[in-house]
């Protein structure tokens, strides 16, 4: 039986103070008041004071309200029955569908041991050209969508996530506009894809201390599925930034030494904690993380991005509605681009080489520069390759892209102009650009 305390000493915020004893970081507690009952969860102990950060706000709790640890920490339900549902942060139902109790396990546990990883080897689909072809997702893969508010990172996310030849995606909104969270709903649910998709949100209207969890209950419900069911898993998080902020605000509401523009100095670890969830199993499943790092003022030194840059496996630049060849990177599609089509890596590095010198064309053009022949084929070039590649709304499997890749390259191009080698050119070169 858990012992129940009557003296909170301080609240700020919506942080309350107790002196205890025996308590863990991360443990649940109740706090009972004259307007109900609230959920809280501990996240600082020092000696014997216990912070508690109230879900619901502190409002109504007084110096004499009552506060009982539950003894454990948030968990999740483990089922199937999590598929097509929708909750909140803190796991509460937001679909009005029943709760679910059973086969709990808890969040935010410890990320693989590395010893029972494998190389990740695997290519996720996803029908997105400037993925597929040319910086390819890899299952176990951790990657995150830098952009900038205004762009389209959200509606990407929900193509992938439609398209995604995975079996199962658990997305996680932190921070989200209610009309984000209702087109990430209306558009999975149309395409067919809720079926198989679990989503925890979190809007903007939220406690602050559910946005913190929200990434811990779609990893905990990812390693379920992966674990336990052998399933291929996509988690997709939104907008991490938020999550980040989040620490922050609870970090100065904690009166801790800021770092680097008021952000907690664990931000690193914080981050590290959840990324380092991605992992592909020999005799199970895997758990592939794609998020969304949205950078203030397109500042790339930003602490968020910064350190998330040190972290993960590459990023997407989502730059003017599209994916950007030159910032964006994938550090391990070398290791299932030559087992795709033998293609693929010869036409992925010179359709970009091509591109690049189209860049090039374009400033010597708005300078006033007299257009060569071979500039003006490059200009053609380009528009066709930013048309029929780089538009988010082209969706075709691998193989249909690279045919196209080498359509575009014909109607622009012979093929001693393409730097390929003749023997792959003599293959896939079409037929009546021959």
């Amino acid at each position: 039986m858990k012992k129940i305390y009557n003296r909170i000493i301080q609240i700020s915020g919506n942080v309350i103070t107790v002196e205890a004893e025996n308590v863990a970081n991360g443990e649940l507690a109740e706090v009972k008041s004259p307007r109900g009952t609230s959920l809280a969860q501990v996240i600082r102990l020092d000696k014997q004071k216990v912070y508690l950060q109230v879900f619901a706000g502190s409002r109504g709790i007084s110096t004499d309200s009552e506060v009982r640890f539950l003894g454990r920490p948030m968990r999740v339900s483990g089922s199937d029955a999590l598929l097509g549902r929708i909750f909140t942060g803190n796991g509460s139902p937001r679909d009005n569908g029943p709760a679910l109790e059973q086969n709990l396990i808890d969040i935010g546990g410890p990320s693989v041991n590395p010893a029972n990883r494998i190389i990740p080897r695997n290519m996720i689909r996803t029908g997105i050209p400037m993925i597929d072809i040319f910086n390819t997702l890899v299952e176990s893969q951790k990657l995150p969508i830098f952009s900038v508010a205004g762009e389209p990172y959200n509606e990407l996310l929900a193509r992938i996530a439609m398209q995604a030849e995975v079996d199962i995606i658990v997305l996680g909104g932190m921070g989200l506009k209610y009309d984000d969270y209702l087109k990430f709903k209306d558009t999975l649910d149309e395409h067919g894809a809720l079926s198989r998709t679990v989503m925890f949100i979190h809007t903007a209207s939220d406690p602050t201390v559910e946005c913190l969890l929200v990434p811990d209950m779609a990893l905990a419900v990812a390693e379920y599925f992966a674990t336990e069911l052998n399933k291929r898993v996509l988690v997709l998080l939104t907008d991490m930034t938020n999550f980040c902020d989040s620490l922050k605000e609870i970090a100065i509401t904690m009166e801790q030494i800021p770092s680097n523009r008021g952000y907690p100095g664990d931000l690193y670890s914080q981050l590290a904690s959840r990324y380092e969830k991605a992992v592909d199993f020999e005799t199970a499943g895997s758990i592939t993380i794609l998020t969304v790092t949205t950078m203030p003022g397109d500042d790339v030194t930003h602490p968020v991005p910064d350190n998330t840059g040190y972290i993960t496996e590459g990023q997407f630049y989502l730059v003017h509605g599209r994916i950007e060849p030159f910032g964006s990177l994938s550090r391990l599609k070398q290791n299932v681009n030559s087992s795709t089509r033998e293609d693929h890596r010869a036409l992925m590095d010179n359709m970009i080489r091509l591109y690049s010198e189209y860049r090039e064309v374009l400033e010597k053009q708005s300078m006033g520069f007299r257009m060569s022949e071979w500039d003006n084929k490059l200009l053609k070039y380009g528009e066709a390759f930013e048309k029929k590649m780089m538009d988010l709304s082209v969706n075709i499997p691998l193989e249909d892209a690279l045919n196209l890749g080498w359509r575009i390259l014909a109607d622009c191009f012979t093929p001693s102009e393409t730097g390929i080698k003749t023997d792959l050119v003599r293959q896939f070169w079409p037929q009546d650009n021959a």
